[in-house]
C-alpha cells in the first residue's frame, strides 16, 4: 500500500496534498466529538456526524455531483437509508455547522502557520474581514414550495475571513433568508480578540456594534460608513496623501450612544474614477490609532475585496450551494462544508506558494485555482478504489509542524506547468452582426469558402 501511495504522490502530488489536508482538517474522532459538544437536540445513532461530512464534502468539492449520487457510489459504507440521511442533514443544528467551519480554521490555521505563508497585513494587528452570503434558491422539492412561483431562499450566513492565512475563521448562520445581516452581529463580537482588526462594508456600520467592539472587546475597526450613521461632532476635514484610487481626507468624530461616546476617525477618499453604484466618494470610520496613517487605514479598506473574490471562487470551482438541499439546516450544513473545503484548498495553495518560492524559474508564475481542484477532482476518484483508509490515517493524528513539512515533501514532486494561471489578453471589440439579419441560420462551409475564394482573389 505504501508503494501505490508513493505512486500517486509522485504523479499527483497535489490531489494527494489536497485528500491528506482534508483528512487532516476534518479528522473523523474529533468530528463526533465536536458534534457532541455543539448538538442541542440532535443525537447520533447509526450515522456518525463525521461519516455526513465525509459524504457532503465529496459533493461539494464535485467528485459526485448530488448528494443522491454519492449516497449510491458509498452506499456500503452508509448504515441507513436515503431518506434517513436527508432528515438527518435537514436535522443539523446552525450551532453545529457554525463549530464544524471554526474546527477546520483551528486544525488548518498553525498548519498555514508552520508554513510560513502568513503576510501580515498590519502589524500588531489580526486582520479579519466580515461579508454576508446570502445562500441561492434551492428547488421547489418541499410540499410547502411546490406551488410557488417566487426563488425560495434556504438561509444565509455571515462569514469571518482572517485574509492573512486565507481561512475562514468564523461562520454564523441564520436559517431566515429575509433576516437582517445585522440582527446577525452577537456572536461576531463575541469572537471578537484584543487587537483584532474588521475590515466592513457599510451594512454592519450601526453604533451598536462599532460600540461594543471598540468598548467592550477592545477590538478595532474599519467599515465604511452608511448614510444613517449619526456623527455627534466631526472636527476639520484635512488633506492626508492619496492612494491608487483618488485623494485622501481625514478628521475627528465623536459617535454617541446613550449615555457612552466613542472617539474615531473619519476618513474619505474621494475617488478619481466613480463607484459601479456612482459614489464619487466612499467614507470609512476606523477607531485604530493616528500612528496608522489615513492612507493605510484606506489601503486596508481596498482590500477588504478579498472576501468577494473568496466567495466568487468557491462558488466557481465548489458546489458551495447545493440546489437539492431545500431545508435550512441542511443548505446551511452544504454550505458550511464548502467553507471548510475552502480552507482545505486554501492550506493546499499556501503550501505551493511556499514550495514554489525556492524555485527561481516559476517563483512569479500564478497559480491556477481551477487546475488546483480540478486534479483533485479527477484523481480522488482512482484513490478512493486502490487505496484503503489505512493509507491516510496517519494524517488523523500527525502535529501541524510535521504535517506542514509533509506537504512541501509532497509539492517536490509538482510539474508546476501543470498549474500555470491562463492570463488572456486584451478584449478584442465585438464585431458588429448585421449581415444576414433575415436568416434564421446560414452554412459556416460557404462562408468559409467565399471567404477563401476571396482572399485567392486578392493573393
Amino acid at each position: 500500500m505504501a508503494e501505490i501511495f508513493d505512486r500517486f504522490a509522485n504523479k499527483a502530488p497535489v490531489a494527494v496534498m489536497a485528500r491528506a489536508s482534508l483528512e487532516f482538517a476534518l479528522e473523523p474522532s474529533g468530528l463526533d466529538a465536536l458534534f457532541a459538544r455543539c448538538a442541542d437536540r440532535q443525537y447520533e445513532r447509526k450515522l456518525l456526524f463525521s461519516t455526513m461530512v465525509d459524504l457532503t464534502a465529496v459533493v461539494v468539492c464535485g467528485v459526485h455531483p448530488s448528494v443522491h449520487a454519492a449516497y449510491k457510489a458509498l452506499r456500503e459504507q452508509l448504515p441507513v437509508s436515503l431518506t434517513a440521511l436527508y432528515e438527518k442533514m435537514g436535522g443539523v443544528e446552525v450551532g453545529t455547522t457554525e463549530g464544524l467551519v471554526a474546527y477546520s480554521a483551528q486544525r488548518l490555521g498553525p498548519v498555514i502557520d508552520s508554513l510560513g505563508a502568513v503576510k501580515p497585513w498590519l502589524d500588531g494587528y489580526r486582520i479579519r474581514v466580515l461579508d454576508g452570503n446570502h445562500l441561492a434558491a434551492t428547488d421547489h422539492r418541499l410540499e410547502v414550495l411546490r406551488d410557488t412561483a417566487a426563488g425560495p431562499l434556504p438561509g444565509q450566513a455571515l462569514v469571518v475571513l482572517e485574509p492573512e492565512r486565507g481561512l475562514v475563521a468564523q461562520m454564523v448562520g441564520c436559517e431566515d433568508g429575509h433576516a437582517q445581516e445585522r440582527s446577525l452581529l452577537g456572536p461576531i463580537v463575541a469572537g471578537a480578540q484584543a487587537n483584532d482588526m474588521y475590515l466592513a462594508d457599510r451594512n454592519f456600520c450601526v453604533l451598536a456594534f462599532l460600540f461594543a467592539m471598540a468598548c467592550e472587546r477592545k477590538a478595532f475597526f474599519g467599515i465604511r460608513q452608511h448614510a444613517n450613521l449619526p456623527i455627534d461632532s466631526a472636527g476639520t476635514l484635512r488633506k492626508c496623501g492619496r492612494t491608487e484610487t483618488g485623494v485622501v481626507y481625514e478628521q475627528s468624530i465623536t459617535l454617541r450612544l446613550n449615555d457612552r461616546e466613542l472617539r474615531a476617525r473619519r476618513i474619505v477618499i474621494k475617488l478619481d474614477t466613480p463607484t459601479r453604484d456612482g459614489d464619487t466618494e466612499m467614507a470609512i470610520i476606523t477607531n485604530l490609532p493616528r500612528i496608522v496613517d489615513a492612507c493605510t487605514v484606506a489601503d486596508l479598506y481596498r482590500r477588504r475585496w478579498t472576501i468577494e473574490s473568496f466567495f466568487a471562487r468557491i462558488e466557481r470551482y465548489l458546489q458551495s450551494e447545493l440546489s437539492g438541499l431545500g431545508y435550512p439546516r441542511a443548505a446551511l450544513f452544504g454550505f458550511g462544508v464548502a467553507l471548510a473545503a475552502a480552507n482545505v484548498f486554501g492550506v493546499v495553495s499556501a503550501a505551493m506558494e511556499v514550495a514554489k518560492r525556492t524555485k527561481p524559474e516559476v517563483a512569479g508564475m500564478p497559480l491556477s485555482d481551477f487546475a488546483i481542484v480540478e486534479e483533485s477532482r479527477t484523481v480522488n476518484g482512482g484513490m478512493e478504489i486502490i487505496l484503503d483508509d489505512e493509507a491516510w490515517r496517519p494524517f488523523h493524528t500527525m502535529p501541524a509542524t510535521q504535517f506542514a513539512k509533509r506537504l512541501l515533501a509532497l509539492a517536490e514532486n509538482i510539474d508546476w506547468r501543470r498549474y500555470r494561471k491562463a492570463v488572456r489578453g486584451p478584449k478584442k471589440p465585438v464585431t458588429p452582426r448585421k449581415r444576414f439579419k433575415n436568416k434564421p441560420h446560414v452554412s459556416t462551409a460557404r462562408l468559409l469558402g467565399a471567404a477563401k475564394g476571396a482572399k485567392s482573389a486578392q493573393g
